[in-house]
């Protein structure tokens, strides 16, 4: 059973375990252990939505572009309208 420290979070949150890996090819591997190969894709295309949104593209091109549903896009989209998000956090201009 995964430690629980004193703040109530598991040592095997998702967030703390991610945050343990500062490899890129190290969390390459994690990931491709933890998900699928059409998950982890998912994952990327997501990541190419969200770079081209942060680029200024409208997201009926980003739909275009990547051949997705409009409706996909939009998800991406109204995250970055949070500015206290964590897409603005990490990805910044």
């Amino acid at each position: 059973m995964a430690k629980t420290k004193k703040n109530g979070k598991s040592d095997w949150s998702p967030e703390r375990v991610l945050a343990k890996i500062t490899n890129p090819g190290q969390m390459l591997l994690f990931l491709k252990d933890l998900l699928t190969p059409a998950e982890l894709e998912e994952i990327k295309r997501r990541l190419k939505i969200i770079r081209l949104l942060k680029q200024g593209l409208p997201q009926r091109t980003v739909a275009k572009k990547l051949k997705i549903a409009i409706a996909t896009i939009t998800r991406g989209s109204l995250m970055l309208k949070n500015p206290k998000g964590g897409f603005n956090r990490i990805f910044k201009k």
